[in-house]
């Protein structure tokens, strides 16, 4: 896989979308290897009883979604400096979160970018952020 040069990439240019099916067994099973066994993301009957339709994503989950949909398009040489996210509506099973990307911003002395991230489902913003990522400089580096 190769990695994006920080000069090729360009200020509005978009990432490609990324569906993530969203699975019983992908909110459960991630859930428990983040070591958050807080109950309303792996039994839904406990989760009915806190109020919520099932179980749900937790936010751990959704950051490493974040981190892998960024580090797919900028390629192994990218080094994540920040992500920073901010929580929606729900990710529940059997729906469909699509992530989506654009370059807002380039800083030359780091050869830094800013990605402004956000993950839709069928009510709406699941996850809306931003992640900053250091490329490599091109041929030159």
């Amino acid at each position: 896989m190769r990695s994006r040069a920080y000069d090729e990439v360009t200020v509005g240019e978009t990432l490609p979308e990324l569906p993530v099916p969203l699975t019983r067994t992908l909110i459960v099973a991630t859930a428990i290897a983040s070591r958050d066994y807080q109950d309303v993301h792996h039994d839904p009957g406990l989760a009915a009883e806190r109020g919520s339709p099932d179980v749900f994503m937790n936010i751990l989950t959704t950051n490493g979604l974040i981190d892998r949909y960024v580090t797919e398009w900028a390629g192994p040489a990218a080094e994540v400096k920040a992500i920073k996210i901010r929580l929606g509506a729900p990710n529940y099973p059997g729906d469909t979160m699509v992530l989506t990307g654009t370059v807002t911003a380039k800083h030359d002395e780091d050869r830094r970018v800013e990605i402004a991230v956000r993950g839709a489902n069928r009510l709406g913003a699941h996850v809306t952020g931003t992640v900053a990522v250091r490329l490599p400089g091109g041929a030159e580096s």
